[in-house]
């Protein structure tokens, strides 16, 4: 009984929607596919019926006729929906696509990852560190000796970067004051 009356209360539309899906065989569906459905059945009236006005306007009509509601569908029927190629041609595309086999999987265990310079979480840098000294030293002044205590520590970082070019480089982090 609560059935009937909800279907008295419903609209037009709603009841066109309902009928529709019953002659489909959809006997079992949420309430709520009604209302999507003719929520996709009014913007696709008034995107036909925007075409229809435009397509009058340009033939100089006043107002909207029969052919330019069909022009509008057809033009959305073209430019919306299209139609599978036959299956002859398939069947074809299908067999030579088939002709070609597969590659031989050389995967072992586990998952297959591309290459390391194909992944975006290698380095994408090199470190350019040159090989010999300059040919002409560089003077110190009292500031740069001051600023550097150790230079002998220096000069055994440079004898170890001649003698392997292709050492990760590291940077000594100051040490914090604690306050």
């Amino acid at each position: 009984m609560a059935d009937n009356d909800d279907e008295l209360e419903m609209p037009r539309d709603a009841k066109i929607v309902k009928s529709l899906l019953k002659s489909m065989g959809v006997e079992d569906y949420e309430p709520r596919v009604i209302h999507k459905f003719l929520e996709l059945w009014y913007r696709y009236v008034v995107d036909v019926l925007t075409d229809a006005q435009v397509y009058s306007e340009h033939a100089g009509k006043s107002a909207i006729d029969c052919d330019d509601v069909k022009l509008a569908i057809q033009s959305k029927v073209n430019f919306s929906f299209s139609q599978p190629p036959p299956r002859e041609v398939l069947l074809e595309l299908a067999q030579n696509r088939n002709k070609i086999p597969l590659p031989k999987s050389i995967a072992g265990p586990g998952v297959l990852l591309p290459p390391d310079q194909d992944t975006l979480i290698s380095p994408n840098y090199q470190l350019a560190i040159p090989n010999k000294r300059p040919a002409e030293p560089i003077e110190e002044t009292e500031d740069e000796e001051a600023a550097n205590p150790n230079p002998a520590q220096e000069d055994q970082m440079d004898m170890q970067m001649q003698q392997n070019p292709h050492q990760r480089v590291s940077f000594p982090l100051p040490k914090r004051q604690k306050d």
